[in-house]
C-alpha cells in the first residue's frame, strides 16, 4: 500500500493543490521510501482459569516477561511483519510458532511446570530459574520464526538448529539479552530444564528417538557444551562439578565458535544497526 503524500498548505491553496496531490499519489510519486521491515513484536496475555494457568500467568505478568522480550526483539531485528507474542492457557505444557498466524505462543502451563520442577514457591531461586527457562523456550520458538520469515538456510533437523540459534542469541555479548545481568545464567537454567524434564519423564522409550525433538538429555548436554564453549575460562567449573563431561568439553570451544560464525553471517542482513 502506497503512503499518502503529505502536502503542506492544502487549505491555503485550495482545490488545485488537492488535485495535484492526488495526481502525485496516483502516479506513485512519494517522497518517503517504503520501509521493507515495518514489523514489531506485540505482547499480550490471554485469560487463565485453571490453577496451573493462573500461576503461570501471574509469573509472566508480574515480571513483564513478554513485554521485555518483545521490546528486545523489536529493537534488534528487522521484521518484515508484526509478530504476536501471546501467553495463553493451553491445558497442556507447550510453546509454539505458527507461521500462518505469525504468532509465538507460550502456554501458562509451561511456566507453572517450571515453577514446580525448580522448587516450591518460597524457594529463593525458583521464580528466577523458571523465568530463565521460559525465556530459553521463547528464543527456541523465535528461532523457528526467523527460519520461516527469512527463509534461512540450514542443514540438519530444525529442532537442533533452533536450539543452536537460541543459545547464540542468548550467549553472544551483543545478543538480544542486553538488559539481563547474566545471560549465561538464562542459558544454564534453560539447559537444566531439560534435565528436570528427563527426570520427571523417567525411562526413555524407543519412540523417543523417533521424535522431531532430540531427547531431553541430549538437548541439555548440547546447551551445556555451547555455554562452556562460549567462555571456557570463565566456566571451567562446569567440568569440575560434573555438569559437562570432560571428553565432550574438549571440543566445545571450537563447536561454539563454528556456531557463532555461522549464525553471525546468516543473521547479519536482518540485524538493526544501533541508529535504526
Amino acid at each position: 500500500m502506497k503512503r499518502r503524500a503529505v502536502v503542506p498548505g492544502v487549505r491555503r491553496f485550495g482545490a488545485l493543490t488537492v488535485v495535484l496531490a492526488v495526481l502525485l499519489v496516483v502516479g506513485g510519486c512519494s517522497s518517503a521510501p517504503t520501509n521493507p521491515y515495518p514489523g514489531r513484536v506485540n505482547a499480550s496475555y490471554g485469560d487463565a482459569t485453571s490453577a496451573e494457568a493462573v500461576r503461570g500467568r501471574e509469573l509472566m505478568m508480574n515480571s513483564r516477561m513478554l513485554e521485555e522480550l518483545a521490546d528486545d526483539v523489536t529493537a534488534s531485528l528487522k521484521l518484515p511483519h508484526d509478530i504476536d507474542l501471546v501467553g495463553e492457557q493451553c491445558d497442556e505444557v507447550n510453546a509454539s510458532w505458527n507461521s500462518t498466524r505469525k504468532r509465538i505462543k507460550i502456554c501458562y502451563e509451561l511456566v507453572d511446570l517450571g515453577l514446580r520442577l525448580f522448587g516450591d514457591d518460597d524457594a529463593p531461586n525458583s521464580f528466577t530459574e523458571a523465568t530463565n527457562a521460559t525465556i530459553g523456550v521463547f528464543f527456541h520458538e523465535l528461532a523457528h520464526a526467523l527460519i520461516s520469515m527469512y527463509d534461512l538456510p540450514f542443514t540438519g533437523r530444525e529442532e537442533d538448529v533452533s536450539d543452536q540459534l537460541a543459545a547464540f542469541v542468548i550467549l553472544e555479548p551483543d545478543g538480544f539479552l542486553r538488559d539481563f545481568p547474566d545471560p549465561a545464567r538464562v542459558a544454564e537454567d534453560y539447559a537444566l530444564m531439560f534435565r528436570l524434564w528427563a527426570d520427571q519423564r523417567g525411562d526413555i522409550r524407543t519412540s523417543d528417538f523417533a521424535n522431531a525433538h532430540p531427547i531431553n538429555e541430549t538437548r541439555m548436554y548440547n546447551l551445556q557444551c555451547w555455554i562452556y564453549g562460549s567462555d571456557p575460562a570463565a566456566r571451567a567449573g562446569m567440568i569440575a562439578d560434573g555438569r559437562l563431561p570432560a571428553d565432550r568439553a574438549a571440543g566445545c570451544q571450537e563447536e561454539y565458535q563454528r556456531l557463532s560464525r555461522a549464525w553471525s553471517k546468516i543473521l547479519a542482513p536482518y540485524l538493526k544497526k544501533p541508529t535504526e
